[in-house]
């Protein structure tokens, strides 16, 4: 039985500890009273350690695998999902070019150049949405086009394409799509565009899509029996039963989630952590509500024909919806 993470780490604090602070001060009680009751629940129970904490959200992915701090732990991830040895060699800036609405679907996006000058795309997206195939490949443009514009910048007319580097976009889904649970055995997927069988070219944007979801329910059924299953059961695993069973099992895990519970213990910075992932979430969700309607009106055309009155009905919810998605991204 497992009587909490507060037996090994012992910085946690109670929930009555982290709530003293949270009201002591106006504006985090202030933010604190704007969730619902069960957003502040979810809050205090990562924060004292009852529950994992989403090592997904942006801010807790890049302080834990910050490769310029400790590159080893994110050369390690990368190694095993790539199946080759990897060392990384600089962290990139984003693109502030990137269409608005495609960084919004996204709760984690770091971008790194290896040693051997490839670029990885790490991104996770907490609700799978629609089309994920079209959405990596445009995910994948961005880092393709920025590396050719550099590489052909810096080598002038000794430019040869021969110079352009592979492209690793690497995506990570919460809650998967459909299509991924049509193979509820398979929670590793790897894609490449392909030219017809005998044809020989070296084509430079992979993929790797892990639906999380999918490999927790194969994680509950047999364990954790890999290096990797570690790393993903570290990632997406908020059970602290099982917590307990991954730092039994791989201590080395222990200064990753000591480093995490170190972050917690600023309530202030935590807080703002969460509010920020709760902002994305929400936009999420009325992106996924628009793109479900979206498909209900096209739909609807199809069956109805002259149904103007009702498909006008269904634009204006569809106009209703961006206008709130409007609203949460510029709050």
């Amino acid at each position: 039985m497992v009587k909490g993470l507060r037996e090994y780490f012992p910085m946690i604090r109670t929930k009555n500890e982290i709530l003293k602070e949270i009201r002591q001060e106006k504006n985090l009680n202030d933010l604190f009273d704007s969730w619902k009751k069960e957003q502040q629940k979810e809050f205090l129970d990562f924060t004292s350690g009852m529950k994992g904490v989403k090592i997904l959200y942006d801010a807790f992915f890049k302080e834990i695998f910050n490769p310029e701090i400790k590159p080893e732990r994110l050369e390690a991830l990368l190694s095993l999902l790539l199946k080759q040895k990897v060392k990384i060699k600089c962290i990139l800036p984003g693109d502030n070019s990137r269409i608005a609405d495609e960084s919004s679907l996204l709760i984690m996006d770091i971008l790194v150049q290896l040693e051997d000058g490839s670029l990885a795309n790490i991104e996770c997206q907490k609700i799978g949405y629609k089309f994920p195939g079209q959405r990596a490949a445009c995910y994948s443009a961005d880092p393709l086009l920025r590396q050719y514009k550099r590489v052909r910048g810096e080598k002038g007319e000794a430019f040869c394409y021969k110079d352009i580097k592979k492209v690793y976009t690497i995506v990570f889904f919460e809650e998967s799509t459909d299509n991924f649970h049509e193979l509820p055995d398979d929670y590793i997927h790897y894609a490449k565009p392909q030219v017809d069988i005998g044809l020989e070219i070296e084509l430079s944007q992979k993929y790797v899509f892990i639906p999380l979801d999918i490999f927790r329910e194969k994680l509950y059924n047999r364990g954790i029996v890999t290096p990797l299953d570690a790393w993903l059961a570290f990632l997406s695993v908020d059970d602290p039963e099982w917590i307990e069973k991954l730092i039994q099992q791989y201590p080395e895990f222990v200064p990753l989630y000591e480093a995490v519970y170190a972050i917690c213990k600023n309530v202030e910075r935590v807080m703002g952590i969460f509010s920020e992932e709760l902002r994305i979430m929400d936009r999420n969700t009325v992106q996924l509500m628009i793109d479900e309607m979206q498909d209900e009106i096209d739909g609807m055309k199809e069956l109805l024909g002259q149904k103007d009155e009702l498909l006008s009905q269904m634009d204006e919810k569809i106009r209703q919806l961006e206008k709130r998605l409007a609203e949460l991204s510029s709050g």
